[in-house]
């Protein structure tokens, strides 16, 4: 006979803090999203290349997100609880009382945000010492990372630095508060602290249970039974490649099917896009973050490519636009998003030409917030070529057709860039917000000659912080079990090899207008 703990229902909660928002799950042992709240926390930005966010604020949404999930669910079916979070930097004092970041002295703005980038300075000395610990993070070290920020609150904070009691990881700052033990996730500090040492006893491997469960307080704060299971933490990108690159791929005439994992590349598109690739040995690959050890699957090693701007890029070009009033009032007027109403848009102009053969003329690079991969190069900046004096919808929706084209673009810049290294990557797995967009999905596919998958559950990023809370509470034997269990399928969308002539003759521009921007530079630079 099955045993009470097989045939029961069992839930988990995950908790998503993103850059805009916080959002939690219901997910049953299937991987199946049952229920989703979302809540807005506060962003400050005091000055150019400031972010700043509320250690409070984001706590408090979290506690409100959970208790909608799990309201009028049974307390003794809801066995774990996992979070995950931007990699942004939380500061406190000795008495775990939130330290101001700014030098304004508002205490309560004690985050600076994974997309701050005051620290240009900081990171151009740690850069320059060629330290052995650079080789894995792709060379150099990102602005985006805790070392460089640490160093510009020693400089330029002097009061917050000498209160400092505690740096954490904003995930970790999560597990401590639902804890009240400050162990950190090997996930944190490999990827954004330079940890290197064999792990400790205040360092935990992704979805190892911590402490001793739920606090009194932060059960009562959450909504959730006292003692339940609670996990280490991961970094949001890393929760959303665990959500999808471990599924079953039986049947979907994949690749990647009857392959290793490492074949496969999960892409994490939002605000920022991370591209997630895994190996059984250690690859270094210039320009891409790694390799880490364990700091998303367990036992595997980890590079991780990026783009500072994707989701924040697209919205930018499009709101920034003189015709956006003109499109948010007829996406309106058709009870369709901004974004549904530019796609049709596009498929109403092409005409007998593929749509993305529209951008014959029009070139992009996406870099407006300098380049995290693979030229690690914060300074450079967007540029696009082929403007004319048009200023109505159609040369709005042409723009965004060449931004989106100008990501996938960088992501092929990335991938060839792993692939150089060694990596053998046939099958991309997109989750994130971007990933709803069948536009940006299939020109992914086009433009890097691979087969995208998009998860059952769009949630993707929410359904692995759940399994993190499955694997805490011990009902899955690795993550790798419950990986394969929880991540679902949903639609593949294939690559038209029709147009690759034209992709790569796009991709041929692409790295041209980066040549001409450095020469360009170097030019103005000799004044």
């Amino acid at each position: 006979m099955p045993s009470e703990k097989q045939t029961a229902v069992t839930y988990y909660v995950g908790v998503d803090v993103g850059s805009a928002s916080v959002r939690a799950a219901l997910v049953d042992g299937f991987g199946t999203v049952l229920a989703h709240a979302e809540q807005p926390i506060q962003v400050w930005e005091p000055q150019p290349d400031h972010y700043e966010q509320s250690s409070a604020d984001i706590w408090a949404a979290c506690c409100s997100v959970t208790k909608e999930v799990v309201r009028g669910v049974d307390a003794s079916q809801i066995r774990g609880l996992g979070f995950d979070a931007t990699c942004s930097l939380v500061v406190v004092d000795k008495q775990f009382q939130p330290l101001a970041v700014n030098s304004e002295g508002q205490n309560h703005r004690n985050v600076i945000m994974w997309m701050d980038h005051r620290a240009a300075s900081q990171v151009k000395r740690i850069n320059a010492t060629q330290h052995r610990v650079l080789n894995y993070v792709g060379g150099a070290m990102s602005v985006e990372m805790q070392p460089p920020k640490l160093l510009w609150i020693k400089e330029n904070l002097p009061e917050s630095w000498e209160k400092v009691g505690y740096f954490f990881d904003l995930p970790d700052f999560l597990s401590w508060k639902a804890t009240g033990v400050t162990a950190r996730s090997l996930c944190t500090v490999v990827c954004k602290w330079t940890y290197t040492s064999d792990r400790g006893n205040l360092v935990l491997s992704p979805g190892e249970a911590v402490g001793k469960g739920l606090t009194p307080d932060a059960a009562e704060d959450l909504g959730l039974p006292e003692g339940i299971a609670v996990a280490a933490s991961l970094i949001d990108a890393h929760a959303g490649g665990l959500g999808v690159i471990g599924a079953d791929v039986k049947g979907h005439n994949l690749p990647c099917e009857n392959q290793p994992i490492t074949s496969r590349v999960a892409m994490i598109c939002g605000t920022s896009s991370c591209h997630m690739g895994v190996s059984e040995t250690p690859i270094f690959v210039p320009g891409v973050w790694g390799p880490y050890f364990s700091a998303m699957v367990p036992g595997l090693w980890l590079n991780e490519g990026g783009q500072s701007a994707t989701g924040k890029l697209i919205d930018h070009v499009v709101r920034g636009h003189v015709a956006f009033p003109e499109l948010e009032a007829k996406a309106a007027a058709s009870a369709h998003s901004i974004y549904t109403y530019l796609n049709s848009h596009l498929d109403l102009i092409k005409k007998s030409l593929p749509v993305g053969f529209l951008t014959v003329d029009l070139h992009v690079w996406p870099d407006f917030h300098g380049n995290r991969s693979p030229l690690t190069d914060l300074t450079l900046k967007g540029m696009v070529v082929g403007l004319t004096l048009s200023r109505g919808l159609d040369e709005l929706a042409l723009i965004y057709l060449a931004t989106i084209q100008a990501i996938a673009l960088g992501t092929r810049h990335i991938l060839e860039a792993m692939q150089a290294a060694g990596h053998e990557i046939t099958t991309l797995f997109l989750c994130g917000g971007l990933s709803k967009n069948p536009l940006f999905v299939q020109m992914h596919a086009d433009i890097t000659g691979k087969p995208v998958v998009l998860s059952k559950e769009v949630e993707s990023v929410l359904v692995g912080a759940a399994i993190l809370g499955a694997c805490a509470s011990g009902d899955f034997a690795s993550i790798q079990e419950a990986m394969a269990k929880m991540g679902r399928i949903g639609r593949v969308v294939q690559p038209n090899h029709e147009h690759k002539r034209f992709y790569d003759k796009k991709y041929e521009v692409f790295l041209k207008l980066v040549e001409h921007q450095r020469e360009y530079r170097s030019i103005m630079n000799s004044l």
